[in-house]
This record gives C-alpha cells, structure tokens and sequence, in this order.
C-alpha cells in the first residue's frame, strides 16, 4: 500500500506537525511505502496563473481547466504540478494533516487542491462522485481547532462540521474527484488543553490510523440517481 500525506501547517514542532508523524510512523509500522508532501516547508507556491504551463491551448485568453486538460494531455504542466500529481496519481491512500483556520483549509491546502486536482484526467463532466478519476482511492483527514467539541452538531453554534463546516472539503473537494473519504479524526481545543491531553490525543490518532480501514465512510453523491444534466431523475 503506498500513502501519500498532505501537510499544511508553518511550524515543524506543532501539534498538526506531530500528527503528520504518528500517522506516516503508523503506516510504516504497517508495511506501507509513505511520502509527504510538506507544503510550507516545499514552499509551495499556492497561487495558479498562466506560468503552471509550459506551452497553452490558448495563449490570448487562459481558461485555467482547460489549459489543466491540454496540459496534462501534453505533459506541458510546470515541474511542481507534475511532481505532485504523481504522488496523487500513485497513492493507494491520500491523507491530509491541517488546522482549520476561518471555516476551512489552510490557504496553501487550497492552493495545492486548485492547482493538483486537474481537470481531465480527476474530473469533468459527469466524471464527479462515484465516477471520479480518483475513484479506487481512499482518503482521510486529521485536523486540528481551537474550538470546543460540543460547538459543533446539529445542537452546536457552529453546526455540524463535517457535512456543515467543511462540507466543501469533504465532498466538494475529496468526494467530487472520486475518492472515498473516511470520517476525519479531529483534535479539538488543542491549544488550550494539558500536555497529557494532547498525548491523549495523539494515542487517539495512532489507533484511527491503524483502524483505517475500518472507520465509516461519509455518503457522496451517487450520480446514477441523476440524470445527464445532473438533474435528480
């Protein structure tokens, strides 16, 4: 099994940064061949613009999925995006280590999914959810908040964080490619907890990791239910 970690966090001594070890270090306790693709210490640019190719479909007007298209079908896509799209490409297993910061992903993490996640050959058309490119892979997430645990849920002021707050990361990002996306391991209130705690925690993350396979997956959208302009039949 090959995973590949995506890891979102400036400061190598964090706690995210900690999480990021004891999931790759589980992996490898378990046969796997794991890389990472740290993004701040990479210093991945997380800005797209005409440079991420090295020859257009249209040089005048850049519609950037097209050129994502052409430039893939090419191999004309710059060296950073090629890289990194192997590693996608070559994974049985995605993962993703960041805070939440604002309701969302880091602003690097964003970047990366813009810029990697190609139009053509992860998705396009009626190739989304359970026709996604990527589909055969699986992915997961472990992040790290400020906030308490019980702001979020159908009770919580901040509603339910899976399938409210970072909907768009699970499904809209994850799910539309194709993956299958296990439920995340989240690690709450991290900065203002104990030590113990955040060792608690991390105990926590050593058995989600090493019980994968078995956590339950969250639902996507099953297209067959819909119809060729993606109305509800």
């Amino acid at each position: 099994m090959r995973v590949h970690l995506v890891h979102a966090h400036p400061e190598p001594r964090s706690f995210v940064s900690a999480m990021r070890d004891v999931i790759a270090n589980e992996f490898i306790d378990m046969g796997a061949t794991v890389t990472v693709s740290d993004l701040y210490q990479m210093g991945f640019n997380p800005v797209l613009s005409a440079r991420d190719f090295e020859s257009r479909k249209c040089s005048d007007y850049l519609v950037y999925a097209l050129e994502q298209r052409h430039g893939y079908e090419t191999g004309s896509l710059s060296q950073e995006i090629r890289d990194e799209v192997a590693n996608v490409l070559a994974a049985d297993v995605l993962g993703f280590t960041f805070p939440i910061y604002w309701f969302s992903v880091p602003a690097i993490l964003k970047g990366w999914i813009e810029r990697i996640f190609l139009s053509g050959p992860m998705y396009g058309g009626k190739r989304l959810y359970d026709r996604g490119g990527l589909k055969g892979k699986r992915s997961f997430a472990a992040m790290a908040l400020g906030g308490r645990s019980h702001m979020f849920g159908s009770a919580g002021i901040h509603g339910d964080l899976e399938t409210g707050m970072m909907r768009h990361f699970f499904q809209g990002t994850l799910g539309y490619v194709g993956l299958a996306v296990y439920r995340p391991f989240v690690a709450y209130h991290v900065p203002y907890v104990t030590d113990h705690d955040r060792a608690e925690m991390l105990d926590g993350l050593r058995r989600y990791t090493r019980d994968l396979e078995r956590q339950p997956q969250m639902v996507t959208p099953d297209i067959g239910a819909f119809d060729h302009t993606l109305a509800r039949r």
